[in-house]
């Protein structure tokens, strides 16, 4: 269980506005965070990964706490149990792509683990290119099996398809749906598509201005846009 209870000043382009969530997500669930840009989604994924940190409140996961404001307790991003996938790859593009999977193996984790990882992702055939001769799909998959080699607690997905094509998109969504529910995953997406949200998510949070404005199952919360 995630227990995201924080407050953060943000300012967005109608001027300052204060982030507030209070909020607990169930081990296993897909959650995702829909709303306008600059309503504070991003913001919310950062303090958790340790990238922002809250004025004040509290984020623990799985009884382990990452932050409380009143014990002055912030842990460190790299002692959070996470992977975190963005729009952009971020791959190191001197590394094959299996040295980017074993750059971040955890410590003392067997390498036959990346191999596995690259069966998922169906990349095993490319362990030894370097990113710059990947597709823009291909590199994405690597980015997802990259983040979810360090075994997270919880992964972290800011509009990762976005810049992809409709094909590429909806073959990555099936993988992300796969891999969430093989590994036990607990995953919070940010999306600005309806239908991926409605194809990945059990359920959504839809943010404006810092608040949760609505909370709830997909089907009961968001409206086809075109019915």
């Amino acid at each position: 269980m995630i227990i995201l209870h924080a407050n953060r000043k943000l300012s967005g382009a109608n001027g300052p506005f204060e982030l507030a969530l209070d909020l607990t997500i169930q081990k296993g669930e897909m959650l995702a965070l829909y709303g306008p840009s600059g309503a504070g989604k991003t913001s919310i994924i950062r303090m958790i990964a340790g990238f922002l940190k809250p004025d004040k409140g509290e984020i623990s996961v799985d009884g382990e706490t990452w932050f409380n404001g009143g014990m002055n307790l912030n842990l460190p991003t790299r002692l959070r149990s996470i992977g975190m996938v963005f729009q952009e790859y971020s791959l190191f593009p001197n590394m094959t792509v299996r040295g980017n999977l074993t750059f971040a193996l955890p410590k003392g984790e067997k390498e036959s683990w990346v191999d596995e990882m690259l069966d998922l992702v169906d990349m095993s055939a490319f362990s030894e290119r370097r990113p710059k001769f990947l597709s823009g799909g291909q590199k994405q998959r690597i980015a997802l099996a990259r983040a979810l080699v360090r075994k997270p607690k919880l992964l972290l997905l800011d509009e990762p398809l976005s810049a992809l094509d409709f094909a590429m998109r909806a073959k990555l969504q099936q993988d992300i749906l796969l891999l969430h529910k093989r590994l036990g995953l607990t995953t919070i997406l940010i999306s600005h598509d309806f239908y991926e949200v409605k194809k990945l998510a059990n359920r959504v949070i839809i943010i404006e201005e810092g608040k949760v404005i609505r909370d709830g199952k997909v089907d009961e919360v968001l409206r086809d846009p075109f019915q």
